[in-house]
């Protein structure tokens, strides 16, 4: 009986996988709707500046993110096609080339209509110091992504300025898929983590010198709060001021663009 019982389990858990995966490969393999593709083209320039082939690996996955994820809007917003679409195609401009991946581990998104005020709590010494603090978007360490929308709509319109607060916050998620936030994403291949960790330690040090002396100029300095930050920041930069990074930081481009398997100096 126990063996029955088991053996039904295992079968419908089969079924479950087998239908669940047929449905991600649908939806892969679904094309944009033209009316889609005009808001991509409007809104998102870094689409546009996708390779062909690319673009509608693109779709594909935006179509998968938005099947997966629920957007919520705060403070009376109210989440419009164009919003989502919008927050997709940046978002999945990391996992564009790494093969029918997504992010996991969460299904919510909250929009704002703009900049929102979050509670903070730092210390001065062992004096616990609360307060409110001023924020465009934040991730959430196994729970939602929060998002401004002004600065989604502000960083998506200009893709040479190095600030993109979705690229940014979904690097983030890349980064806590192996259970801690700190800089390390899971690389493709095993080989790649010492290379990946030489070079991200000596960059990083270096990028703290260059913000001290005030010589930086490729990367936010906001990347100097810490390693996990220095590599959400570094990959907006990556996406946003290719040119820029692959001449002054060629060893660093050189991981990133193993990581997610692009060369956007080149698009």
């Amino acid at each position: 009986m126990i063996f029955t019982f088991l053996a039904l389990v295992a079968i419908t858990w089969g079924i479950l996988r087998f239908r669940g995966k047929a449905r991600r490969n649908r939806l892969f393999q679904t094309p944009v709707s033209l009316e889609h593709i005009a808001i991509l083209e409007n809104n998102v320039p870094l689409y546009t500046r996708l390779p062909k082939e690319l673009r509608e690996t693109l779709q594909g996955c935006i179509n998968y993110f938005l099947d997966e994820k629920v957007f919520v809007g705060c403070d009376g917003l109210e989440i419009t096609d164009e919003i989502r679409l919008i927050i997709a195609a940046n978002a999945c401009m990391l996992l564009v080339n790494r093969g029918k991946k997504y992010f996991p581990g969460f299904e919510t998104i909250l929009v704002y209509p703009d900049t929102y005020m979050a509670r903070e709590v730092s210390y001065d010494g062992l004096v616990e110091v609360h307060g409110d603090s001023a924020r465009a978007g934040e991730s959430w360490y196994r729970g939602p992504i929060v998002l401004s929308l002004a600065d989604v709509v502000r960083g998506s319109s200009n893709e040479q300025d190095g600030h993109n607060v979705v690229l940014h916050e979904f690097a983030h998620k890349l980064d806590e898929e192996n259970g801690v936030m700190d800089g390390l994403p899971i690389l493709r291949e095993s080989a790649h983590y010492k290379e990946w960790a030489e070079v991200l330690t000596q960059e990083y040090d270096e990028f703290l010198d260059r913000v001290e002396w005030g010589k930086n100029k490729v990367i936010d300095e906001y990347g100097a709060v810490s390693a996990s930050e220095f590599f959400a920041v570094a990959t907006e930069s990556f996406f946003e001021k290719s040119d820029q990074m692959k001449k002054r930081l060629p060893e660093l481009y050189k991981q990133l663009q193993t990581f997610y398997g692009l060369d956007p100096a080149e698009w």
